[in-house]
């Protein structure tokens, strides 16, 4: 019975040492928009390439992108200092209250990011003429139904 025990008890702190490493493997995702957000390259809006989008239009929403760069550049710089400094919870001793404090920070951060996106997006709209708000609308639509790609091949 206490070798049974005793391998319960191996088995379970194998296990809780692998969802901390795991944890922190996934936390320290690079800054940035989110996955499968946000804009890839020179793409402009999602499916920006298929709403014909004016030369002046793609220049308006370069500008209202850039601006929102430059003004949340700041937000993900504290998220990548409370990403660094978060302790290894594999070394030296645990503090919970410095972990709850850390993750709170940084959903503090983004919810923040979030909103800003939302606010990027609502003034990318404005640039749209309705007839490309309703292309988007239907690949959006079209994208719901077929769920999301599967995540890029990372190196």
């Amino acid at each position: 019975m206490k070798l049974t025990r005793k391998k319960l008890r191996a088995g379970t702190a194998a296990a809780g040492v692998l969802l901390i490493a795991a944890s922190v493997v996934f936390s320290q995702r690079p800054p940035g928009p989110p996955p499968g957000g946000g804009f890839r390259g020179d793409d402009l809006v999602p499916f920006g390439r298929d709403l014909n989008l004016s030369d002046e239009q793609q220049a308006q929403i370069r500008k209202i992108r850039d601006s929102f760069r430059e003004s949340d550049q700041s937000l993900f710089d504290q998220l990548q200092s409370l990403r660094d400094g978060q302790a290894d919870p594999l070394t030296g001793s645990f503090d919970e209250a410095a972990v709850r404090a850390n993750a709170e920070g940084r959903a503090k951060i983004q919810i923040e990011l979030e909103v800003s996106r939302a606010k990027m997006m609502s003034q990318i709209a404005a640039v749209l003429t309705a007839e490309q708000k309703a292309q988007l609308a239907a690949r959006r639509k079209q994208f719901e139904r077929q769920g999301p790609p599967p995540p890029p091949d990372r190196p």
